[in-house]
């Protein structure tokens, strides 16, 4: 959070942006937030009804941002000792709770003004 400071003293901005900017290296890329809103109603997803939610992902593509977001917390990975294998995708509780976070986010955006038309 940027934290509220007295008046004639500078805000920690450099924290803030760094807090920030860890966020969005654990959401950003093409796909993160496009497996996070597939994981949001929160049922267990194996691997192929992710890759069929989202086309034009590859394999490889997956694979990896399941994998980055399961070293980040985000993503629970369930393998269950059957043949074949079944692996199923969950969010975590941390996970789930970015959910109202990102909400906000699109609150936001929607509320946006107007821009006045450019001069020419």
């Amino acid at each position: 959070m940027v934290p509220h400071t007295p008046a004639g003293k500078r805000p920690d901005y450099d924290a803030a942006s760094a807090g920030i900017a860890r966020v969005l290296k654990i959401i950003g890329g093409r796909w993160k937030l496009l497996i996070l809103f597939e994981l949001f109603p929160g049922r267990p997803r194996r691997f192929s009804e992710l890759e069929r939610a989202l086309p034009g992902v590859s394999q490889k593509m997956l694979t990896q941002q399941l994998r980055q977001l399961e070293e980040d917390g985000l993503v629970h990975r369930q393998i269950y000792p059957e043949v074949p294998p079944r692996v199923e995708y969950s969010l975590t509780d941390w996970g789930q709770s970015l959910c109202p976070q990102l909400d906000g986010l699109l609150a936001w955006q929607e509320a946006r003004p107007e821009r006045p038309p450019e001069e020419a």
